[in-house]
């Protein structure tokens, strides 16, 4: 009987310093990648428009603020063919 109290008590303290010595990960600091991506994960879903997004991704990634838009060769209508870089439309 006293080998089986003895293995009882041995495999309680292992599993009690087991838990005892677990470190989260949770608990250290992150690091400065992991805080910008953290950023850009939340920026990605904030359902910003187009130029509010750039504005913010540019600002957290420490570029400069570019322009972006749209211009007004973009549009056509379907009667007109326009050939584009030697190829048809």
């Amino acid at each position: 009987m006293k080998p089986m109290i003895a293995t009882m008590l041995m495999l309680a303290v292992s599993l009690l310093s087991g838990c005892a010595s677990h470190v989260s990960p949770e608990l250290r600091p992150y690091t400065a990648e992991e805080s910008k991506e953290l950023a850009l994960e939340a920026l990605n879903r904030r359902g910003l428009s187009f130029e509010e997004y750039h504005a913010k991704k540019a600002e957290l990634l420490g570029e400069p603020r570019k322009s972006f838009g749209f211009d007004n060769q973009g549009e056509m209508s379907v009667g007109r063919s326009v050939q584009l870089h030697g190829r048809p439309s």
